[in-house]
This record gives C-alpha cells, structure tokens and sequence, in this order.
C-alpha cells in the first residue's frame, strides 16, 4: 500500500500539533521527494550516513527527530548540508522532521517512550512549554539512591552515565527531560525532583546539583532520544498501511 506525500504530512501534524510549538526549526515536510510514498525510515538525525541507509533500504520518507534546518545556522548549501540535500534530492526521498512536538508527545515522543522504558509513570509537566516529564515510579516505590537510579538508566540505555549531587539518598520524584534539556535543571529542582534526568550536563549543572542537593544523570543526547521517532513512524504507517523501518546511527554523544 502507498499514501500522497501531503496525507503522510498531514498524518504527522494532526498527531504530533506543531502550530502550538515555538521551536528553533521548521516542523513538518523539510525535504519534498516524490509523492507517493510506500515505506517510511525512521531515525534520530537527518545524518548523511542515516540517509545513504534509507536510500538502501529504497525508503520513500525519512522521519526524523532532528532536522535539516535551524535558526540562526548558515543558509549556504556547501559542505556536509550541500551532501545530505544532493543525496535526498536525487533519490527523490522526503524528510519530515519534528523536533519539540516529537519530544512532547504525551505517549509517543521522547520524553514519554523514555520514561516508560525506565518504568516511570509521568505525573505533571514542568519547564518551558511543558516539555519537561516529573513523576516516579510506576510501581510506587522509590530508589534506594541516586547510583541506584543512574545504574538503571544505564542499563536500559545500555551506555555510560554521568551523575552529580545527592549520590546516597533515595530518590522518589524523578523529572526527566530528553536531549540536550540541561537548562530545564533548575525548573525540575523547583518542582521538587529529587533527581533529574536527560541527555547532556554542562559545566554550571555540576554545581547546582552539589549545590541543591538534587541528583542530575546525563545519559547521552542520543541514547536519550531513541525512541519518539519509531514510536510515532510506526503508528502512522500503521494507521495509513505504509511500511516501516528504524535505523538507529550510533552516536556516543
């Protein structure tokens, strides 16, 4: 079965809501490739090698977390953007990115499918645009620390951790927010998260959690955005009859 390039758009707009984001790119059709469309490969990053592996897997769309296009980048089309577009445009491939309405989705997005896979169940919302996830535990109990806490996310993502502050107490509010949401620290602090959970820690983030007392695991911007991509491409080529592929890229970062 095969559906038009604009049901597939209008499939992932009416499911993920871009017009309520205020974002930092465009949402939605990046990339205009035919317009029929069969198979869709899902992915983290619209990277060359991402690209050559949907065009491999002779994909008709790419759907991805993160985009093409950026505020404030250089407009200029040389150099890796001029290589990425030349091999999209000749194998007439589409690229559908959404960055913030994919990691806010309630059940579906980064934030949701990364909470379930830690097994906690998300009770509120915190930080700008409600991005960020607070809750706990799905079975109602709590961690007997915060190594404890970095030990599971460790496992479940299967790579390295960096945890700071509060290492020995347990932990019961959890707040998560996938990426690169160091920034959302201390609006998870003032929730009253007992730690605090995402993708990347910078330099004042150490001093806050030492400082408050508030745990901060960073577990990779990758590892922690895995998962809203496949998630969401699987139920629209479900629901519209397309096939389906996830291809993760490695990426340590």
């Amino acid at each position: 079965m095969s559906t038009t390039r604009q049901d597939l758009l209008q499939a992932f707009d009416t499911l993920l809501q871009p017009a309520r984001f205020k974002d930092y790119g465009p949402n939605g059709l990046q990339v205009e490739g035919r317009a029929q469309i069969g198979k869709i490969v899902s992915g983290v990053t619209a990277s060359r090698a991402l690209i050559e592996a949907a065009i491999a897997e002779q994909a008709d769309a790419l759907f991805v977390h993160h985009g093409l296009f950026w505020r404030g980048q250089d407009g200029r089309v040389t150099g890796w953007m001029k290589q990425r577009l030349a091999l999209l445009l000749a194998h007439d491939i589409n690229l559908f990115a959404y960055h913030l309405p994919l990691d806010a989705h309630p059940e579906l997005g980064n934030n949701a499918q990364l909470g379930a896979r830690l097994g906690l169940q998300a009770t509120a919302r915190f930080g700008e645009q409600d991005l960020g996830f607070m809750g706990g535990r799905a079975d109602g109990g709590s961690f007997a620390s915060a190594y404890a806490l970095a030990e599971h996310v460790k496992k479940v993502v299967n790579r390295p951790v960096v945890i700071e502050g509060r290492p020995h107490d347990a932990i019961k509010n959890i707040a998560w927010c996938s990426g690169g949401a160091q920034g959302y620290f201390e609006a998870a602090i003032a929730a009253g998260a007992d730690a605090f959970i995402t993708g990347e820690i910078s330099e004042p983030q150490a001093h806050y959690a030492r400082e408050m007392g508030v745990a901060f695991i960073a577990c990779g911007h990758h590892a922690s955005e895995r998962y809203g991509a496949p998630a969401v491409a699987a139920q629209v080529a479900a629901q519209l009859g397309l096939a389906h592929q996830f291809i993760d890229i490695d990426n340590p970062a």
